[in-house]
């Protein structure tokens, strides 16, 4: 597991980086907005990220909401700033929690492994016999990997990440015209949610008439 420190105090650092690498954790730091940007576009597989709010160029709440919330990475606000106004800033803007200075370091463990958890139990999801894994993005039909193709992974991907919720036929075309660079149209979607059906040999791709496709949580 990656985590990624954004904090300026060095003595902080330290401290985390050893306790985390401890308990067996992959660590790396930085100590300032700039660089973190830097960080995040050469490194897209980061587990958490623990953020301090107040770094010296700027604040940790733009941080999140520019660069790191469209990332879905999940992130423990550290900070100084323990106003009631300021925690529910940041857990409404998406953050999974906030910790206040000074802080138990068993504390912020214990949280940061609640966390990583969590999110690494929903890494998995199942609709009838079908699990898609979300981190190794492989899609098993019971314990046999199915052969489909980057463009079939990528469509079902979109499905199982909007389970019981419609995704539009324009939006399947968009995104295979973003995939491909192809020029895409309706009969294009329908070949390829046929050939998905086919593969998958289960019906858990439900027509939604004149909108598009969903699949729905057991």
């Amino acid at each position: 597991m990656h985590i990624l420190l954004v904090e300026d105090n060095i003595t902080i650092i330290k401290g985390l980086s050893y306790a985390l690498e401890m308990n067996n954790y992959e660590v790396d730091s930085k100590i300032n907005i700039k660089d973190t940007i830097a960080y995040l576009e050469s490194n897209p597989f980061i587990d958490l990220i623990v953020l301090d709010v107040t770094l010296p160029d700027g604040n940790g709440f733009d941080l999140f909401s520019n660069y790191i919330k469209k990332r879905n990475i999940p992130t423990i606000f550290l900070t100084a700033k323990d106003s009631e106004e300021m925690i529910v800033k940041g857990l409404n803007m998406g953050a999974e929690d906030y910790l206040t200075k000074p802080f138990s370091t068993k504390e912020l463990l214990a949280r940061i492994n609640k966390i990583l958890l969590r999110n690494q139990r929903v890494q998995l999801l199942k609709v009838k016999d079908i699990t898609f894994d979300l981190d190794k993005m492989l899609v098993l039909k019971g314990s046999a990997t199915l052969p489909l193709t980057p463009i079939e992974l990528k469509i079902l991907h979109l499905l199982f990440s909007n389970l019981n919720r419609v995704v539009r036929r324009t939006t399947i075309i968009d995104k295979i015209w973003e995939w491909t660079g192809n020029d895409v149209d309706d009969h294009t979607v329908t070949v390829y949610l046929k050939r998905l059906r086919e593969k998958l040999g289960t019906d858990i791709i439900v027509t939604v008439k004149g909108l598009g496709y969903r699949i729905d949580a057991e």
